[in-house]
């Protein structure tokens, strides 16, 4: 922030974002899928193919339920508008995402979204704004989802006017309750491996951040060569939870929550570990190479499949 003293949190939280509308086809969720993996391992996966093909007769392709996180991309241009903050944009940090399905996503459509500050807090280092976007079928005025999306933004903390650090959170808390990732076996390990190209393939699907595609640009902020998207990693994550607990029936999930731990470097195998707490899902996910956490959270389901 160029003047902290001036900055005024009230006036940051009150600020009014212009509705955006998404549109989409049935090519995109297809390429959506490819891009966090869907059929990597078999091309002709019965429990995947859905995503990508019309399947067993089915009239329409599946809908991945982490597609819904593609309508919160629009938004991210909108923060270097917000009054009084001003940030390296090449130092952002996506820290945190929260999802809750009310319904299955159509495979095709026009998503009008709306946006407002859902918390703003000061980290002295740093800022950690959230963003709360509802998602509706433009026609029907019927929500569809919900996106959280948590951002680290580095240098634009120290803004509080007393001594306690200013915090501002609008939603309720328990809607996304504190977890801990359990010290047992885990009930299900999954393990995928992301392709050298995967960021490439990923960021078709609208996240054209250079981070993940221009060595120049990663080696500034840190990174040795572009990483992969943080919800790249998350879309990986939940595709395996859907295949090892829900048994390929991605519309039991109710809600997502994933936080940002480490970053991926494409290429590496992601291992996903998953341990059931009632008709929750707790997930941590691994990079084999490094034997580093990079992704933990947990994911709601409506119910437990009786298979399990």
């Amino acid at each position: 922030m160029a003047d902290k003293s001036e900055f005024d949190p009230q006036l940051f939280i009150s600020h009014k974002f212009p509705e955006f509308t998404y549109s989409y086809t049935e090519r995109d969720a297809a390429l959506y899928a490819l891009g966090v993996g869907a059929c990597a391992k078999d091309a002709v996966d019965d429990k995947e193919l859905k995503y990508v093909y019309h399947h067993d007769g089915q009239q329409s392709i599946q809908v991945l339920p982490t597609f819904a996180a593609l309508f919160s991309l629009d938004f991210t241009s909108q923060i270097a508008k917000l009054p009084g903050l001003q940030y390296d944009p090449r130092l952002l940090l996506h820290g945190q995402q929260y999802i809750e399905i009310y319904k299955p996503l159509p495979t095709s459509g026009c998503i009008l979204n709306k946006a407002t500050i859902a918390g703003l807090h000061d980290k002295v280092k740093a800022a950690v704004l959230e963003i709360e976007i509802a998602s509706y079928e433009k026609d029907s005025g019927e929500m569809l989802c919900m996106n959280r999306t948590t951002v680290f933004l580095r240098g634009a903390g120290g803004f509080s006017k007393s001594s306690q650090p200013y915090s501002y959170t609008r939603y309720l808390a328990n809607r996304t309750s504190d977890y801990k990732i359990p010290k047992i076996q885990p009930f299900a390990v999954y393990e995928q491996c992301t392709q050298p190209s995967q960021a490439l393939l990923y960021r078709l699907s609208g996240d054209y951040n250079p981070l993940h595609s221009d060595p120049a640009v990663a080696e500034i902020a840190g990174f040795s060569r572009p990483i992969l998207h943080g919800l790249c990693t998350l879309g990986f994550a939940v595709r395996a939870i859907i295949k090892c607990v829900c048994r390929g029936e991605q519309n039991m999930l109710k809600s997502i929550s994933g936080k940002f731990l480490l970053h991926v470097y494409p290429g590496e195998t992601l291992i996903t570990e998953m341990w059931l707490e009632g008709s929750r899902v707790l997930y941590q996910v691994k990079v084999k190479e490094r034997n580093r956490a990079v992704l933990s959270g947990f994911v709601n389901l409506d119910r437990i499949s009786s298979s399990l």
